[in-house]
């Protein structure tokens, strides 16, 4: 029924959101004299505010059209879907420019933001990779005939995209898939397969989050496994194509993301009202742009997140080697010839310092010349994968590692 309290909610919440939208067209219409009054901008920037507060929003495309190559070259870019699963595209972001160069995996997380999240993390690495990515789908819209997914399936389409790739191939994983990528990466080392990757990228990842737990660490062990399935669990509606799919709602996750940092948030939304009673088109714009992409948000699978729940931050598997994924248990000790980079950002209130360093700790057998850490200080957790420090001091270490290890 939650699910359907929230379709009834929004549904009677439009006519509202349709009448601010008018409002603010009225009142910003340059054939308004009002449009000219103190009153009149305060008006229409309170009807924006609140329309696009109560929007809502699907999937934002990637976008990325073109990119500069290291030569300078202005190239086009053309997004290519290589490999479909049923929950899960790979997608290739093909360049215009006959090259060889380092094929590279980006796995986005499958935690409630499409991954296009990763643009910015996309755009820094094309220049001088082929790149590739997880492109999940909404699971509301994947019909229940496609099967279940959970993640052992997350290791399964990790390890066949890295095989469809080949040998040689690169991985980098941001945030939630470092747990996953590192477990397919161990059993592919394990089992000897020739397409395991070259080198491995973790970053903001929480491969042991017994260590600097943050707020979300706390409030995943602070109930039960059944307390999880009970209160946050639903079924798709009959409206969308997943209907009757057990799944924890996007629109749950975001109602937690925005209420961990409620402050932070009403605060962005206060400046946006003065900025467009001012007339900062810019600053409005970049708000507009952020929140657009924040909002929308996917349905997870059931399966996939409660046993990522309980696997990863409740009984914290991986790091005791207790781990055991369709009878095979995940020895992180086979890793012996892909090298390792893990990045953390200082900031991070989402994995804390040292949870994505303590893959070195598990990986025994990897030399250390094929180690490598970095700690970005000054940016939290979206900062480690996108922004300014992102493109200028973590990008050209992971080119750089990629390079000294391909």
């Amino acid at each position: 029924m939650l699910y359907h309290f929230h379709e009834m909610a929004q549904g009677a919440i439009t006519p509202f959101r349709l009448a601010a939208e008018a409002s603010q067209h009225v009142f910003s219409n340059p054939y308004n004299p009002l449009a000219y009054t103190h009153a009149g901008r305060a008006i229409s920037a309170a009807c924006h505010v609140f329309e696009h507060s109560t929007r809502p929003y699907g999937k934002p495309a990637f976008g990325l059209s073109e990119t500069r190559l290291a030569d300078g070259r202005r190239v086009a870019v053309h997004e290519e879907v290589v490999l479909r699963r049923p929950f899960c595209q790979l997608k290739r972001f093909h360049r215009d420019c006959g090259r060889d160069d380092p094929r590279l995996l980006i796995v986005a997380p499958l935690s409630g933001h499409f991954a296009t999240l990763l643009r910015g993390t996309v755009a820094a690495m094309l220049p001088e990779h082929d790149v590739y990515i997880t492109d999940w789908r909404d699971a509301r819209l994947v019909a229940m005939r496609e099967g279940h997914f959970d993640l052992d399936d997350y290791i399964d389409y990790v390890t066949d995209f890295l095989r469809h790739l080949g040998p040689g191939t690169h991985v980098m994983a941001v945030c939630q898939p470092s747990v996953p990528v590192l477990a397919a990466v161990s059993l592919m080392s394990d089992a000897g397969d020739p397409a395991r990757p070259a080198t491995m990228t973790l970053m903001g990842g929480p491969i042991d989050t017994r260590r600097s737990p943050t707020v979300p660490n706390r409030l995943a062990t602070e109930r039960s496994i059944e307390w999880f399935e009970h209160a946050v669990i639903t079924r798709v509606p009959m409206q969308y194509p997943g209907f009757m799919r057990r799944v924890y709602p996007g629109f749950l996750q975001l109602t937690g993301f925005m209420t961990m940092n409620l402050d932070r948030h009403v605060g962005a939304h206060l400046r946006l009202y003065r900025n467009l009673i001012r007339g900062d088109g810019d600053s409005a714009a970049q708000h507009r742009t952020f929140y657009e992409e924040y909002r929308a948000v996917m349905d997870l699978p059931a399966d996939y997140y409660l046993q990522t729940v309980e696997v990863v931050f409740q009984k914290h598997l991986l790091p005791k080697g207790e781990w055991v994924s369709r009878g095979r248990r995940i020895d992180p000790a086979a890793i012996t010839r892909t090298a390792l980079m893990t990045v953390e950002g200082e900031l991070d209130d989402i994995s804390g310092l040292g949870q994505t360093r303590a893959a070195h700790d598990l990986l025994v057998n990897l030399p250390a010349s094929a180690k490598s850490h970095y700690e970005q200080k000054g940016v939290g957790h979206y900062g480690v994968f996108n922004g300014s420090k992102w493109r200028r001091e973590i990008a050209p270490r992971v080119r750089d590692f990629i390079r000294a290890h391909g």
